[in-house]
């Protein structure tokens, strides 16, 4: 792997990780003020504009670009397709346990989300 890409990749992971927690966070903030469904849809796009501006800023070194913030959703459009593939595989065909098979799939994902995230970023 390429020095550049290695530092992506360690940087991504690492936003990975703040973005989850972020995301958490709001969730668990309106929680106790709204329907679950309705505070996990609100952190789900906040999560979605955090992870933009940070892959952009921090992982990619990439301005903000309005052409880049309007294809960047596609990345967990993609990642959610793949994911619920990947699940129907493990689980219905695999027998893998219901409980440990989203693991499996977030960990799975990540090549591509990176990979997607990289060409929307990169894209002049």
């Amino acid at each position: 792997m390429a020095p550049a890409w290695t530092g992506e990749v360690f940087r991504f992971l690492i936003g990975g990780v703040l973005n989850t927690v972020v995301g958490y966070g709001v969730y668990l903030s309106l929680f106790h003020w709204l329907r679950y469904e309705v505070a996990y849809a609100i952190a789900y796009v906040v999560a979605i504009a955090v992870s933009y501006v940070f892959n952009a800023m921090f992982v990619f070194r990439q301005p903000l670009r309005a052409r880049s913030a309007l294809y960047y959703p596609l990345v967990y459009l993609a990642q959610f397709l793949l994911g619920l593939l990947l699940l129907k595989v493990l689980i219905g065909a695999m027998h893998m346990s219901a409980w440990l098979a989203p693991l499996l799939v977030s960990v799975l994902t990540i090549p591509m989300t990176f990979l997607l995230s990289r060409i929307i970023m990169r894209a002049q």
